[in-house]
């Protein structure tokens, strides 16, 4: 993910350089759309369901209901505060905010890498022993 936005982040930039009227205006802009699905796709096969599983796994059952209903409730927010600012951030700069999103998706899979943890073949006492 962090890839495919750094790639529509750089076409970004540079089309703030290049004439509106050159082929590889052109380009950078197929350049973009591609950057973008291919973001999608990513999301779709990892991060997007990272916090379904995460709460299937290491929510205690006395709890799972509520903190379920919290956590997707926090997740559907942030999903509506990136769609609210994602306009008022393309009107100051597309690059920018592409750039803001590679930081974001950066940040991400180094908070996933350090503190969410590796629940394959545990079960589901030795997965609350990690949080104590």
């Amino acid at each position: 993910m962090a890839l495919s936005l750094l790639v529509v982040s750089i076409s970004f930039y540079l089309k703030e350089y290049i004439s509106p009227d050159s082929g590889l205006y052109a380009t950078l802009s197929l350049v973009s759309v591609a950057g973008v699905v291919v973001m999608v796709i990513a999301f779709s096969l990892g991060l997007g369901a990272m916090p379904w599983i995460i709460m299937s796994e290491i929510l205690l059952i006395n709890i799972k209901g509520l903190a379920g209903s919290f956590a997707t409730l926090v997740n559907w927010f942030f999903s509506w505060l990136v769609t609210l600012t994602t306009n008022l951030l393309l009107d100051w700069s597309s690059g920018g905010t592409f750039t803001i999103y590679t930081a974001v998706c950066v940040f991400t899979a180094g908070f996933v890498a350090i503190w969410v943890p590796e629940t394959k073949g545990k079960t589901l006492e030795e997965i609350q022993q990690f949080f104590r």
